[in-house]
């Protein structure tokens, strides 16, 4: 399997993986999101490719100091071969290239199978809550 940032011919494949994975929501529209990322300084989307079929990606970015994890996903049919784990891999040594010195994700409480994911790579309860509100 091949990780590289995404070229805008991956766009379609993109968000249809992300919706396959179940990562979309009607009031956030992933092309919108896709393309901040691609045109953030401080962001990219990497893409697993195997036989230059995308199969997975993760979108990054940093503000400076901490760094964000979006969009992890494996398409259905790679699921459980460690994909997630090299995106992750990717994700992090991209991150630590652009000068974040942390990492953190969001994942909803009702997720069981994906805090698991995380907490068997590490990745432990901050301890925080993460508030939010709506600019739009």
């Amino acid at each position: 399997m091949r990780i590289a940032e995404i070229s805008p011919a991956d766009v379609d494949a993109v968000v249809a993986l992300w919706e396959e994975a179940g990562l979309t929501r009607p009031w956030n529209p992933p092309a919108v999101d896709l393309q901040r990322a691609l045109d953030g300084a401080t962001s990219t989307v990497l893409g697993g490719y195997r036989d230059d079929r995308l199969v997975g990606t993760v979108m990054v970015g940093h503000d400076g100091h901490r760094g964000w994890v979006y969009y992890l996903a494996v398409a259905a049919s790679e699921r459980g071969a460690g994909l997630g784990r090299k995106l992750m891999q990717a994700a992090e040594s991209w991150l630590t290239a652009n000068g974040a010195v942390k990492l953190q994700l969001m994942v909803r409480e009702a997720n069981a199978q994906v805090i698991g994911f995380y907490t068997r790579l590490g990745y432990a309860d901050a301890d925080v809550r993460v508030l939010g509100k709506r600019l739009d």
